[in-house]
């Protein structure tokens, strides 16, 4: 008896402790909410335009080193007001996320795996020193959000609301240390197809000129950083005719990305007749995407391992124009958030083009479109998936 009282005491005093003197942890309960006085309509599902319009609430949560994190506020979109000597703008304090609530069958808005977004936000703060978060608290808050603004999630295969979640460091100062203050907010917007041409193949432009990432750096991390020095690449790919780089890496030319999405090939051994899906591993240059690890884990699931291999290995452009020349290369398709599956038609490399093969009359190969599919039937809810579709409201 004497050594549990000994314990309630001790825990009251860590509460009281923790009351006065440890900052906050994120909570979720603590919500503040203003509603926009001027809500929006809905847009036609042919006037969407990926990332370009914004739903009418925005999540804001200020954090600071001493007190850790305020109370989480749900208000009307609107510009942020920063310091012009804000760490964000000098020195790159910052960091996103990508992800997506879609309208399923039965009338319902669920997200799709928000935890595995949550954990990577965490990496990403944690390698940039920025605060880390309660993943589930920010997941009950995004859907708090996304209750605000429910009329304005579009309906339809396709469409869906697209979330970003980002966080920034606010210190108002010119030194270069650890940020003592940060922001995490929060915008959704509704959106159609990442391409405007639909689901169609693409032309790649082999990169060896420029480099995504190399190892020991941020490149599997999501980082603002990571990004704006690969649009000059993409730039010049596109005036050469093609619409995004397929980045490689190394003087063994190893296929890491494509654009900003990860990449999957599929080669055929002429001799077995077994095919091999293939993409690179995590080996800190390849961002630990939720499409990839959604892929790989409905492909290990559903495909005859009598007929096919699932990799996670390097592989080079040198392998793959050598399979295209035997007639061992299958197909091959980018994956990520915003596009989900992207079809691949051609490569270029060398001064040639490196034909991936479509199925006759179509703009994609036989697996590109079976996992498009099985990701689609359970993000619309046509097909469920233990926790991967996390539900926000129930029938509207």
């Amino acid at each position: 008896m004497l050594r549990t009282n000994q314990l309630r005491f001790a825990g009251r005093l860590f509460s009281s402790a923790a009351t006065r003197g440890m900052p906050a942890g994120l909570d979720s309960s603590k919500l503040q909410i203003q509603t926009n006085s001027k809500p929006s309509s809905p847009k036609a599902n042919n006037e969407l335009v990926f990332g370009q319009s914004f739903t009418d609430h925005m999540l804001t949560v200020e954090w600071t080193e001493k007190d850790g994190w305020a109370a989480p506020k749900i208000q009307p979109y609107g510009n942020l007001s920063l310091d012009p000597s804000s760490a964000v703008f000098h020195y790159g304090f910052e960091l996103f996320e990508g992800l997506k609530a879609y309208r399923t069958l039965d009338n319902k808005i669920t997200m799709f795996r928000p935890d595995m977004n949550m954990a990577r936000l965490n990496k990403s703060a944690a390698r940039i020193c920025l605060p880390t978060v309660d993943g589930e608290e920010v997941i009950k808050l995004m859907g708090k959000l996304i209750e605000q603004d429910k009329h304005l999630v579009p309906e339809g295969q396709g469409y869906a609301l697209y979330l970003r979640p980002t966080m920034i460091g606010t210190t108002a100062a010119l030194g270069v240390s650890s940020p003592d203050k940060a922001l995490l907010f929060v915008i959704a917007s509704p959106v159609g197809p990442y391409y405007k041409t639909g689901f169609k193949a693409v032309k790649l432009e082999a990169t060896d000129y420029a480099t995504r990432a190399w190892p020991g750096g941020c490149g599997d991390k999501k980082l603002g950083a990571n990004y704006a020095p690969c649009v000059l690449p993409q730039k010049q790919a596109a005036e050469r005719g093609y619409q995004q780089n397929l980045w490689l890496f190394g003087p063994e030319k190893y296929i890491t990305e494509v654009g900003t999405m990860n990449v999957f090939f599929v080669f055929k051994d002429a001799k077995t007749g077994k095919k091999e899906l293939v993409t690179a591993p995590l080996d800190g240059t390849i961002l630990e995407g939720v499409t990839r690890d959604s892929i790989l884990s409905l492909a290990r699931e559903r495909l005859n391992p009598e007929e096919w291999t699932v990799s996670e290995r390097y592989y080079s452009i040198h392998e793959v124009e050598q399979k295209a020349a035997n007639g061992e290369l299958v197909e091959a398709f980018g994956a990520g958030t915003a596009a989900v599956v992207s079809p691949i038609k051609e490569i270029g490399w060398n001064g040639k083009d490196i034909n991936v093969p479509l199925q006759p009359g179509k703009q994609a190969g036989a697996l590109t479109e079976d996992v498009a599919s099985w990701i689609a039937d359970i993000q619309y809810g046509r097909v469920k998936r233990g926790n991967w579709s996390r539900e926000v409201t129930g029938p509207l």
